[in-house]
């Protein structure tokens, strides 16, 4: 089991051909991928249309953040302001970094003091700041590894894990569901007194386990949407601010 990757600014390689129409300013132009480029599918053209026109990815580009995920983060810390100074934070399914780069900002990370570990079982080029674990969070070592790594107990804990999709809409949400209360268990297990959890999970209902854990042990827990996850997107962010300290 493992995650996708958060929103990659990076489109497809190789050469490809690109349509559409010009006129207005450049930034209501809407670029087409050709249907005669290459043998590239129906779903990888549109998902490489959408990235081409997303207004994020264009951003994340201009403003150096590797995905344009790093929005929903500061935008989430922008309405609940979770990340200070001086904190110490892990960030599970941390690939392609973007979280990891909003957030060494706001906390004061860099190579000389490393206050964040990322864990991932795809490879994260370096980020001053951060030790990048490569492998998969559901390996059973992996929880005591990262705490390890960090040498003592977060301040917060980031999730923005999804499984891997494979097409059926109820599986996928399933395994994503899944994946949010490991790392709410997982939460639970580590934080610092007055601590923060933010997971990422599915609008359906499947999260109601994973909310009785966290009213259980948060002070408060709420339902995010930011402005940068797609409309069209049943991901739902889940945020549990106030660790109270310990298992009920």
């Amino acid at each position: 089991m493992g995650k996708t990757g958060k929103g990659g600014t990076a489109g497809k390689t190789g050469k490809t051909a690109f349509g559409g129409r010009g006129g207005g300013a450049p930034n209501s132009l809407h670029i087409r991928v050709k249907k005669k480029a290459g043998t590239i599918k129906a779903s990888s053209r549109r998902w490489l249309e959408r990235q081409l026109n997303d207004p994020y990815v264009q951003r994340a580009r201009a403003e150096g953040y590797r995905s344009r995920a790093a929005y929903k983060l500061l935008e989430i810390n922008a309405k609940y302001p979770i990340l200070k100074k001086g904190q110490k934070l892990i960030d599970l399914g941390a690939a392609p970094g973007g979280w990891c780069q909003v957030a060494a900002r706001i906390i004061g990370a860099d190579c000389e003091r490393p206050a964040i570990i990322g864990i991932d079982y795809l490879p994260v080029e370096p980020l001053p700041g951060v030790i990048m674990l490569e492998m998969d969070f559901l390996d059973k070592e992996a929880p005591q590894k990262l705490l390890n790594a960090l040498g003592d107990r977060p301040d917060i804990v980031l999730s923005d894990m999804a499984a891997v999709t494979t097409g059926h809409r109820r599986t996928d949400h399933l395994r994503t569901a899944h994946l949010c209360e490991t790392a709410a268990d997982f939460a639970v297990s580590v934080l610092k007194p007055g601590g923060h959890f933010l997971a990422k999970t599915f609008q359906g209902g499947t999260e109601n386990t994973v909310l009785t854990l966290l009213k259980q042990n948060f002070q408060s827990v709420h339902h995010v949407k930011p402005a940068a996850s797609r409309a069209e997107s049943v991901e739902l962010y889940l945020l549990a601010r106030g660790f109270k300290g310990g298992r009920e």
